[in-house]
C-alpha cells in the first residue's frame, strides 16, 4: 500500500498541484487530502488506488525495499516536464 508521503513526493516530481492530481485520479480533493495527511487519516482502498493508477500512468514507479519506500520518475509523458529538463532548457546556449 502506498503512503501519502509518497504521493506527496510523486506530485513534487510531476510539479502536480493537489487539485491536478484529484482530478486526474477522478477522486474527491478532500479524500486526496487525508490520504496525504502526516496523521494517517483513514481513505477507502479504491481511493489510494486510484490515486496509485493515476500516478503510475504518468510515469511514476513505487518502490518498497528493506531500506524504506520511496518514488522514481521513470519517464516524461505529454505535457509533463521535469525539474531537470526545464534546468538544460534555461542552460542551453542560445
Amino acid at each position: 500500500m502506498i503512503t501519502g508521503r509518497q504521493v506527496r513526493a510523486a506530485r513534487a516530481l510531476l510539479n502536480w498541484t493537489q487539485e491536478m492530481l484529484a482530478e486526474k485520479a477522478l477522486v474527491a480533493l478532500t479524500a486526496l487530502k487525508r490520504l496525504e495527511s502526516e496523521r494517517g487519516l483513514g481513505v477507502h482502498e479504491g481511493t489510494t488506488d486510484q490515486v496509485r493508477r493515476a500516478l503510475e500512468a504518468a510515469g511514476i514507479l513505487f518502490i518498497e525495499s528493506g531500506q524504506g519506500r520511496g518514488v522514481m520518475f521513470l519517464h516524461e509523458t505529454s505535457g509533463t516536464e521535469t525539474r531537470q529538463a526545464r534546468v538544460r532548457r534555461v542552460r542551453s546556449p542560445t
